[in-house]
C-alpha cells in the first residue's frame, strides 16, 4: 500500500450543491445502524465523499464535529475498498444514531457499507 492511498485530498470532498442534490434525489441507499450511505454514480476521476450528522440528534456542535471527524477517518482508512468498484461515485455518509460511539465500531460499519457499493 502506498501512503498516498491513505489521504483525503480536497478533490475527494463532496461540495457541489447540484451533486449533493442528485445524491439525495436519485441515489441508492444502504444502511447499517448507525450509518446510512447514499450514493450515485457519476463521471469523475475520483470518488467524492460528504459526511453529515443531524443537529436534531446532537445539539452540541462539539459532538457533531467529533462524529464527522470519526466518519471521515473511517472513510480515509477504508477507501481502498472502493478502488475495486468499476465506476466513480458521489457518496454521502450520514450518521443516524442518537448516541456517540467509539471509533472502532464506526470504522467497521463504514468498511462493510463501502464493500456493498457496486
Amino acid at each position: 500500500m502506498n501512503l498516498k492511498s491513505f489521504t483525503y485530498p480536497e478533490k475527494e470532498k463532496l461540495k457541489s450543491r447540484k451533486l449533493i442534490k442528485k445524491v439525495f434525489e436519485e441515489g441508492k441507499t444502504i444502511k447499517k445502524y448507525p450509518i446510512l450511505i447514499r450514493y450515485v454514480e457519476f463521471e469523475n476521476e475520483t470518488h467524492n465523499i460528504g459526511v453529515s450528522v443531524s443537529k436534531r440528534n446532537f445539539k452540541k456542535a462539539v459532538d457533531r464535529i467529533r462524529i464527522k471527524r470519526q466518519l471521515r477517518e473511517a472513510y480515509r482508512l477504508n477507501k481502498e475498498t472502493l478502488t475495486q468498484t468499476k465506476g466513480k461515485y458521489a457518496i454521502m455518509i450520514i450518521f443516524i444514531g442518537k448516541v456517540k460511539l467509539p471509533s472502532i465500531p464506526l470504522h467497521e460499519t463504514v468498511r462493510t457499507l463501502l464493500k456493498e457499493i457496486q
